[in-house]
C-alpha cells in the first residue's frame, strides 16, 4: 500500500515517523511551503519537511493545493492512500483522488470538538476525557465517517501542552492501527450523523488571542481551566498596570493552582509577600500564580519573578 502523508507541526511528524517504522510505504509527505519566523525574520521549515529530509522522503511543498503541476505530481505517485494530520483543508480534487480515500486524524472523541483547537477547549470546558478519532474526509471539515476512536483520560492539572503530548502519541499508534485494517479491508465505518442524536456537540473554534483575556468575575474553576486550556499557547492573559505612572502591561499565566477558601477581597485583587507568593482574589478562593511573563521579559517561576520585581506595586487593570 502505497501512502502520502500530509502535515505540518510535531503532532504531525509524530504520526509519520510511527508510519515510516511499521513499514508502510510513504511514497510522498505533503507539507507547508518554507515561511520567515522569529525577530530576524529567518526562514523556518515545517517539522514535516525537517523529518523529510532527515529520512530522505519524497518531499511536497504545493503554495496551491488546486494547482495543475501538484496534483499531477500527486497522480504520478500512485498513492492508495492519502493521510492527513494537522494540515490544510484539501479540496475535494486531492482528497478524492486515492483508490482508498483519504483519512484525517482530528484531536478529539468526533463528533465532539470538531474544528481547529480541540486540545484547548476540551480542557477549557473541564472535560475528563478526550482522545482521537481516525476518520475519512468529505466535503464538510471534521465530519466524514470514522473508522477509530481511542480514550485519552484528562488529569487535573494538564494543560493543552502535556494534553497535546498524550494525544499525540496516543494518535500515531490509532493512525498506524487505521492504516494496517485499511490495508487488510478490516475496518467499519460510521457516520457522525448517527451520534449526533445523543450528544450535545461542543465545538472547538479557532482562537485568537483577544479571546484569551481573562474574565476574573469568573468562578476559581472556570478561571483555573481557562488557563490550563491556553497553556503553553496562545497563553491566557490580563492586564496590568503600575499604581506609580499608571502604565498599563499584558501579564500571561501559563500555571497555576486553586485555594478554594472563603474571603473578603474584592475579586481581582493581587495579595503577594513580594518573596514566594503572588495570588489573584476570585470567587471562591485564589488563584496562586506560579509561572508568568510580564509583556517584555522572560517567561519565569513566581519566585523568580518576585526576586527584584515589586509586585504590591502592580494592580489588574
Amino acid at each position: 500500500m502505497k501512502i502520502i502523508f500530509m502535515g505540518t507541526p510535531g503532532f504531525a511528524v509524530n504520526s509519520l515517523k510511527k508510519l515510516i517504522e511499521s513499514k508502510f510505504d510513504v511514497v510522498g509527505v505533503v507539507t507547508s511551503t518554507d515561511k520567515p519566523a522569529g525577530r530576524g525574520q529567518k526562514i523556518r521549515f515545517s517539522d514535516a519537511k525537517k523529518f523529510a529530509l532527515e529520512n530522505k522522503l519524497n518531499l511536497l511543498q504545493p503554495k496551491n493545493l488546486k494547482a495543475e503541476s501538484f496534483i499531477s505530481e500527486l497522480k504520478s505517485l500512485n498513492a492508495d492512500l492519502f493521510v492527513v494530520v494537522a494540515f490544510r483543508m484539501l479540496p475535494k480534487i486531492v482528497w478524492a483522488m486515492p483508490k482508498y480515500g483519504t483519512i484525517n486524524l482530528h484531536a478529539s472523541l468526533l463528533p465532539n470538538y470538531r474544528g481547529a483547537a480541540p486540545i484547548n477547549w476540551a480542557i477549557i470546558n473541564g472535560e475528563k476525557q478526550t482522545g482521537v478519532t481516525t476518520f475519512f474526509i468529505n466535503e464538510k471539515i471534521d465530519t466524514g465517517r470514522i473508522v477509530d476512536k481511542q480514550i485519552v483520560e484528562i488529569e487535573n492539572n494538564d494543560t493543552a501542552g502535556i494534553l497535546h503530548d498524550k494525544l499525540m502519541k496516543t494518535g500515531a499508534e490509532l493512525l498506524a492501527k487505521t492504516v494496517e485494517n485499511i490495508k487488510n479491508n478490516t475496518y467499519s465505518e460510521i457516520e457522525q450523523d448517527s451520534l449526533i442524536a445523543n450528544l450535545l456537540i461542543k465545538d472547538a473554534p479557532k482562537i485568537f488571542k483577544e479571546s484569551c483575556k481573562i474574565v476574573w468575575e469568573n468562578d476559581i474553576n472556570t478561571i483555573y481551566n481557562f488557563i490550563r486550556g491556553m497553556s503553553p499557547y496562545p497563553a491566557a492573559w490580563t492586564e496590568v498596570k503600575n499604581t506609580v505612572n499608571s502604565k498599563k502591561y499584558s501579564l500571561k499565566i501559563y500555571k497555576a493552582e486553586m485555594e478554594i477558601i472563603n474571603h473578603s477581597e474584592n475579586i481581582g485583587k493581587i495579595v503577594t509577600d513580594n518573596k514566594k507568593i503572588m495570588k489573584i482574589s476570585v470567587k471562591n478562593g485564589f488563584l496562586h500564580l506560579l509561572e508568568i511573563q510580564l509583556q517584555g521579559k522572560k517567561r519565569l517561576k513566581i519566585n523568580e519573578l518576585l526576586n527584584g520585581f515589586d509586585a504590591t506595586k502592580i494592580e489588574i487593570s
